[in-house]
């Protein structure tokens, strides 16, 4: 829910994904473009080195990492290609066993 008094900018749409890669490949053969936008948990940044932190110290996180994909998301993007994404990741999903859900 946005403030009253604020404005959201729907930035990111970010979704999380099993396969993620294998969906990535299939959106990109249909022209769909998608983007990795947190590839590396914070923990494993260098800039928090310092910290101590290694890999599998945040495994949840870590998971999380490698499921998530950003969606096509920008100013001009009309209702119709809202639709041909999220169609296409119903039917790669479908294809893969995995379930999906679908605004209509």
């Amino acid at each position: 829910m946005t403030a009253p008094w604020a404005k959201a900018v729907y930035h990111l749409y970010v979704i999380r994904v099993e396969g993620r890669d294998d969906l990535i490949a299939k959106l990109a053969a249909d022209n769909i473009a998608t983007g990795i936008h947190y590839p590396i948990p914070l923990h494993l940044q260098k800039a928090y080195g310092y910290l101590g932190y290694k890999e599998g110290d945040f495994p949840v996180t870590e998971r999380l990492a490698r499921e998530i994909v950003s969606l096509p998301m920008y100013p001009t993007l009309a209702e119709e290609q809202q639709r041909r994404v999220c169609k296409k990741i119903a039917q790669v999903l479908s294809q893969s066993g995995q379930p999906a859900l679908v605004a209509r």
